[in-house]
């Protein structure tokens, strides 16, 4: 199962267990038991504080393998092969599980072992979804340091019968308890602040004993970070809040035009950039939605969704883009039941199936290249009279067996019950409408700024961008802008954090040439 680097490679990780680990795995005579099995042995091999414990009993789940202590309670559980993004989730889980100290801060280690409930969570994943790792190490670190947490990771592809009958048709989706908890990327943050009911108030609190920020930040993607560090460098008080420390580059798959680096991931770059921001004096607040800035003579305000406001002198509005949304009838009411934007995360889940992608852009063209090496048809859709995709890709995507190209579509509408069943869309040329009878839809049409909290404040263009003129500086003096959600053509990465750091250093000119006290 794992060739010999892996497995010098896991020796070596294995050597910081300090504590008896106990394997137990639940088994049949199928294929995937045959897998496990492989698997566990190339592990239990590895150390000599691992033991083997194989069952064939009457568990809802086979295959699968708890992890814990060696004669402790095991609350942490694999129902599948955590092989691809997962195999990381595995090594934590045996470090952690084998006494191993978790790398986070002790304040949010004594937040989790003060949850006083019992939970019980449940994380469907496909492996290969890039966003479903950091759900399921969250989930599981919880269950390792409160007894009254258990997390079970579930292999979608394998338990297709559970999958179909709970309706999941995205991931990672988090069940609670029994309940659909959540969907999506979730950080370790997010899924405290939603089940420590008291955490909402304490960070609100925590924000406003804050003293005034030279330069604030709002926004932690490619734009925010490097205007974060420029600022710091400066020597002066520099905060960042951000919804999702690295943005939407954290579901970017591969990344292969950030120059001087061939080939890296979203989540790789992303921790790069917080390791380097926090070699700096940076007040890192994450998982902050901000709700509003309001402009002030000396300082300006940045008001938060949780009640609390930062005060600043600068403020750098760094805040991206998302996915943009076709705004059709039943796309909200099916997303997560068949309406999908990620294809790397998502596909696995339509195997067999019939899907359509909207958008003929390089994002659409490339997702159903993707798709179709997994489901059994691909209708493409394209507003426009030509699919507007480099011509590499395009004839890629024509030379598949499986994939249908239709131009001049209006889309018009998601069709569905309990899940989708078809979209509804017009030619064009004719007028005429059609429907497409299949089980998925991954949009794929652009971006949309993430500005809404700035209307009334600042000048936006007509697209909802903040306008900047070569300095990054707005219409309102000392609030500056940079990244995606600005006017600033050609949304990149590189370009983003060419822009941050523009913006920061106009911040600072603003500051030396302004006589405004700290407060």
């Amino acid at each position: 199962m794992l060739d010999a680097n892996i497995k010098t490679q896991l020796k070596a990780y294995l050597e910081r267990v300090t504590q008896p680990i106990e394997i137990v795995a639940s088994l049949d005579d199928g294929p995937k038991s045959k897998e496990m099995l492989e698997l566990l042995h190339d592990v239990v091999e590895q150390s000599k504080l691992i033991t083997l414990i194989e069952r064939r009993d009457d568990d809802e789940r086979k295959p699968s393998f708890s992890v814990g202590p060696r004669g402790g309670e095991a609350r942490v559980r694999f129902a599948g092969l955590p092989m691809g993004h997962e195999f990381t989730s595995l090594i934590l889980a045996l470090l952690q599980a084998g006494g191993y100290p978790p790398k986070v801060e002790a304040e949010v280690i004594e937040q989790i072992r003060s949850l006083d409930v019992e939970l019980n969570f449940e994380t469907y994943i496909s492996l290969s979804c890039h966003n479903c790792p950091d759900v399921v190490q969250a989930l599981n670190l919880m269950a390792v340091l409160n007894p009254k947490i258990r997390h079970t990771m579930i292999d979608g592809a394998l338990f297709q019968k559970e999958v179909e009958e709970r309706q999941i048709m995205a991931v990672p989706t988090v069940y609670l308890n029994g309940e659909e908890f959540d969907q999506g990327r979730l950080e370790l943050g997010q899924i405290l602040a939603k089940v420590d009911t008291g955490a909402a108030a304490r960070d609100a609190r925590k924000l406003a004993e804050k003293a005034a920020f030279d330069v604030l930040v709002v926004g932690g993607g490619p734009a925010g970070a490097a205007a974060a560090i420029y600022a710091a460098r400066k020597g002066i008080r520099t905060g960042v809040v951000a919804e999702r420390f690295g943005g939407q580059v954290m579901d970017t798959m591969a990344i292969e035009n950030f120059i001087s680096v061939k080939y890296t991931e979203g989540p790789k770059l992303v921790a790069a950039l917080e390791e380097h921001v926090k070699e700096y004096e940076v007040d890192v607040m994450n998982l902050q939605r901000v709700a509003a800035v309001v402009p002030g003579e000396n300082l300006h305000e940045v008001k938060m969704e949780n009640g609390a406001s930062l005060r600043a002198k600068t403020v750098i509005v760094a805040t991206g883009a998302r996915w943009r949304e076709m705004n059709v009838p039943g796309e909200k009411a099916f997303r997560g039941k068949g309406v999908a934007y990620c294809p790397h995360c998502d596909g696995p889940l339509f195997k067999g199936k019939r899907v359509a992608v909207i958008g003929g852009g390089n994002s659409g063209v490339e997702a159903a290249i993707d798709l179709a090496g997994v489901v059994a048809h691909v209708t493409l859709l394209e507003f426009a009279d030509d699919l507007r995709a480099d011509a590499v890709l395009q004839k890629k995507l024509y030379s598949l067996p499986n994939v249908s190209v239709i131009k001049s579509a209006q889309t018009t509408e998601v069709t569905g019950t309990d899940k989708v069943n078809g979209l509804v869309y017009k030619d064009r040329n004719t007028e005429q409408v059609h429907r497409v009878e299949l089980e998925g839809i991954f949009v794929q049409i652009g971006l949309l700024p993430n500005t809404d909290f700035l209307k009334g404040t600042v000048e936006l263009s007509r697209f909802g961008e903040v306008i900047v003129d070569a300095k990054g500086q707005t219409s309102v003096p000392g609030i500056f802008a940079a990244g995606d959600c600005t006017t600033v053509p050609y949304k990149q990465i590189i370009i983003a954090m060419g822009e941050g750091s523009k913006a920061s250093l106009s911040a600072f000119d603003h500051l030396i040439r302004s006589s405004a006290p700290a407060m």
